[in-house]
């Protein structure tokens, strides 16, 4: 088993940055990829970025592509999301996840995190 727990959710201004992390648990050598999901109010919550474990390849949602970056410190155990420029559009519950034991499928999840862009 593997847990990941979040924090860095908040309010910012539009054009503001955050930085949310993601403390992963457990049997890590299960620990395939990580990711970040968000979802919306009325919307499905959406794969936005992504990275393996062990690898330096990341995968980005077309909507936060050159504002987003995804990143993992495999000496910690953390994941990050470094949101730049963000936009009222932005606004979701962020939910850290990982792929564990399997490849292709986010099966372990976070409590998800709040974050509210102003305008």
């Amino acid at each position: 088993q593997v847990q990941l727990v979040e924090s860095g959710g908040g309010l910012v201004q539009a054009g503001g940055s955050l930085k949310l992390s993601c403390a992963a648990s457990g049997h890590m050598e299960s620990l395939h990829v990580v990711g970040w999901f968000r979802q919306a109010p009325g919307k499905e919550r959406e794969l936005i970025a992504g990275i393996p474990w062990t690898s330096d390849i990341t995968y980005y949602h077309e909507s936060v592509k050159g504002r987003f970056i995804i990143s993992r410190d495999t000496a910690e155990n953390m994941v990050y999301l470094q949101m730049n420029n963000l936009e009222p559009e932005d606004t979701a519950v962020y939910y850290c996840a990982a792929q564990v034991h399997t490849v292709g499928r986010y099966n372990t999840w976070g409590q998800g995190a709040q974050v509210t862009v102003s305008s």
